[in-house]
């Protein structure tokens, strides 16, 4: 087992993507702290899987403060954060208002800057003698654009320059960090986002979409959240203990083609 005896908190805990790392952490034998707003989640069910339930509005201070509190009292330490919280708007700048901005960077950035804040010191003392490992989350639409995701494009960005500026700050003290950069990943973010405007749909059906998206991919499919929860789990693991200041995109080879040559 890769986290043998190691603590985890994953903010998202309880989402798509953040409810497959959470079971692949208790997998590999961590203690496990599933962080979010409900304990239901995104998925709208609440599994008794054996992980610690925190109640975490990452956009707000207190509870991020509240949330390693907790971990302190009981854990001691923190092996490994692993942001994945994160919403998405699907607007052009000009169809989004303030307070949709404000609240797109205040959940994926501001949320990321507060709870590895204040991990920090619970992530210094398990890296004594070893490292710890923050793991954001960022997006393959952090390097290039999806049509009609302006803010989110935005704050993804903002998350791969402060992840490198983490690394660099806290390489020193035995703290790796690194984002993952998804492509499509069959989440209910993905399913909401074939279901809006931002889609390009044009009056096709929710099965044309997917097997359109499918097949812009040159593996001709999308992801799962466990797949994304493979490469996190690494990077979580002692064997990466070299792997720090990366931006690892996973999308299925979406990103390393040429667009218009599928025309």
């Amino acid at each position: 087992m890769m986290l043998k005896g190691k603590t985890a908190l994953v903010t998202g805990g309880r989402g798509g993507i953040g409810r497959a790392i959470v079971a692949r952490f208790l997998r590999e034998g961590a203690r496990v702290y599933a962080a979010d707003l409900t304990p239901e989640g995104s998925l709208a069910t609440h599994d008794h899987d054996g992980s610690i339930f925190v109640k975490l509005d990452v956009t707000q201070e207190a509870d991020a403060v509240a949330a390693m509190a907790q971990v302190g009292r009981e854990a001691g330490q923190l092996d490994v954060l692993v942001n994945a919280a994160g919403i998405e708007i699907e607007k052009t700048i000009e169809q989004t208002t303030l307070e949709e901005w404000n609240l797109s960077f205040a959940v994926n950035v501001t949320g990321t800057f507060l709870t590895a804040k204040h991990a920090l010191p619970l992530l210094r003392k398990a890296a004594q003698g070893t490292t710890a490992s923050i793991i954001n989350f960022g997006s393959y639409d952090g390097f290039i654009a999806d049509p009609g995701l302006a803010a989110y494009c935005a704050t993804k960005g903002a998350v791969h320059a402060l992840t490198k500026a983490m690394a660099c700050d806290h390489g020193p003290e035995g703290i790796r960090v690194n984002a993952i950069c998804p492509g499509y990943v069959d989440t209910p973010m993905l399913q909401s986002f074939f279901a809006g405007e931002g889609s390009g749909g044009g009056g096709q059906s929710i099965d044309q979409l997917q097997q359109a998206v499918r097949d812009v991919h040159p593996m001709r499919t999308y992801g799962t959240p466990e797949d994304i929860a493979n490469l996190v789990n690494w990077l979580a693991s002692d064997e990466a203990r070299y792997a720090s200041g990366q931006l690892w995109v996973l999308d299925g080879g979406l990103s390393a083609q040429v667009q218009q040559m599928k025309l």
